[in-house]
């Protein structure tokens, strides 16, 4: 059963590809990705978190909960979150949500032109934000936190207690620093710094079921995840730089 959370003035419907959307699709039972819908049950407005696979069924869940999309989040721009082209297939996604539905799309401005080439989307139509920018989905705000490292516009979102936290940060693990945009250092220091201000009792969210649970508190994921052991940049180079 996906994870739905409906009180404390928050919605969310945590959903894993190829499991309780796109079923049966090969790409997203082996990819594992979480998409999230987020929002305000008094207004029953809601943003989709990393709409990729089938974006047919993301709205139709958020019809099946009475919600109506205000919009989209992006933590970066990989296919898997956003479709594209994925190891030589055609992954839907934003570009496809957008001929559904006429609904802005926030990315970070350091991944906007990556976002846009993945999807094939131009760039005139999303919304670019800094670190720590804020948008509200009827009475909900939103903190748009940037965390590179796995890519360079990579972002988590917190909301009443919540974290999604794309591929920034999983349960056991973290992003890879090995692709293109991917930067060891910064990695660090989004996990050390920018996340620190998130405090231990808040729910950490994945963008993929790496882990047995699907979420888990940050308190209970920084004294079990071994990327946060290293207390030194040294240390975290030693172990995880790429």
């Amino acid at each position: 059963m996906n994870d739905i959370v409906r009180h404390d003035g928050i919605y969310l419907r945590q959903l894993l590809s190829g499991r309780d959307f796109a079923i049966g699709d090969p790409v997203a039972v082996q990819m594992m990705n979480f998409c999230y819908l987020i929002g305000d049950p008094a207004t029953r407005s809601a943003v989709v978190v990393d709409p990729a696979y089938q974006v047919e069924d993301l709205l139709a869940a958020l019809a099946e909960d009475s919600m109506t999309i205000a919009g989209v989040l992006v933590t970066h721009h990989h296919p898997d979150h956003v479709g594209g082209n994925f190891a030589g297939y055609s992954v839907e996604g934003i570009a496809r949500l957008l001929e559904k539905v006429d609904v802005p799309v926030h990315v970070n401005r350091e991944e906007l032109r990556w976002v846009a080439r993945s999807t094939g989307v131009e760039e005139s139509c999303f919304v670019s934000h800094a670190d720590s920018d804020r948008i509200s989905v009827g009475a909900l705000e939103i903190e748009l936190i940037h965390t590179p490292g796995h890519t360079p516009g990579s972002q988590c979102f917190l909301a009443r207690g919540r974290l999604i936290a794309g591929d920034t940060l999983f349960l056991e693990g973290c992003g890879r620093t090995d692709l293109p945009g991917g930067d060891a250092e910064a990695m660090y220091d989004s996990l050390t710094k920018r996340l620190s201000k998130v405090p231990d009792d808040a729910v950490l969210y994945p963008g993929h079921r790496y882990s047995a649970a699907a979420s888990a508190s940050m308190g209970e994921t920084r004294s079990r995840n071994y990327v946060l052991r290293p207390a030194t940049l040294e240390q975290w180079m030693a172990s995880f730089g790429a």
